[in-house]
């Protein structure tokens, strides 16, 4: 065989070598393709399989802490509902109170030497002792003389209404005080403290005034054996008013329950 067949024969089997090996290799290559995609797509169903599991236990979580809040509300609303029901099955036992502000003047003293009693421009009908309000504070009371209404301004001897000192609510009562541009407070529980500067209100205790009316603030405070006594500022500034409310607390006409309507008699 001569060189050059020799040559040409060697040529041909290396490029049948070689085509077949690129087939092979390209197979081979697909595979391994195959195999990363399969790979890729199961790690992608994986991580949204675990994801998914994540944000389920979260909103579970989610779900069981707005139902224990549910839970409380639940309770909360039985409890209210059960107390509702009992003040409207014993609504009609109740004695329910009317309240009103009726505008009123003032006409003259009562007496020339004595500027904290005064006429006012209404009949009084019944014995209430009544509260006079100026604006937002407490000015005193109001009581019937000859069927009409006579005011005792704050400072009188026997303007006297209940009243609350400072955040610890001490109850105490408003007299007269030497001083003429003061007000006492007698009374006063000993084992309660009160400061220089608490603000005083009216307590709505004695049914004269409802409570939180605004009386003055507290200058000065005696400490005696077994009670206080304190002096305080008033807001109101009454002998300088012309006008003033009265407050009206009364009760209203109670209706009878079904079992306790009046049966009219039959004749015979």
């Amino acid at each position: 065989m001569s060189k050059f067949a020799f040559f040409l024969v060697t040529l041909l089997i290396g490029l049948f070598y070689v085509l077949h090996f690129d087939e092979v290799l390209a197979d081979r290559f697909t595979a391994i393709n195959n195999l990363k995609k399969e790979y890729i797509l199961q790690t992608d169903t994986l991580t949204s399989t675990i994801s998914s599991f994540f944000d389920q236990s979260s909103k579970i979580k989610e779900l069981t802490q707005e139902n224990q809040e549910l839970f409380k509300f639940k309770n909360l609303h039985t409890s209210s509902t059960h107390e509702l029901s009992n003040i409207q099955a014993n609504i009609q036992t109740l004695n329910i109170q009317e309240e009103s502000l009726e505008i009123v003047k003032v006409l003259s003293y009562v007496n020339f030497n004595d500027f904290t009693k005064v006429w006012l421009d209404i009949e009084k009908q019944n014995d209430n002792i009544q509260g006079l309000v100026d604006g937002e504070y407490s000015a005193g009371i109001v009581v019937r003389k000859a069927n009409k209404a006579q005011a005792l301004l704050n400072g009188h001897e026997k303007s006297n209404y209940s009243v609350y000192i400072g955040q610890n609510k001490a109850p105490g009562i408003i007299h007269k005080n030497k001083h003429k541009d003061l007000l006492s407070i007698k009374y006063i529980p000993i084992w309660i403290n009160i400061n220089i500067g608490d603000e005083v209100i009216t307590s709505g205790m004695d049914n004269i005034f409802f409570e939180g009316l605004k009386v003055g603030r507290v200058v000065k405070i005696n400490k005696m054996q077994d009670q206080q006594e304190a002096f305080i500022k008033p807001y109101s500034q009454v002998l300088q008013k012309k006008y003033f409310y009265i407050y009206k607390k009364e009760p209203t006409k109670t209706p009878l329950k079904k079992d306790e309507e009046p049966q009219l008699k039959k004749k015979p």
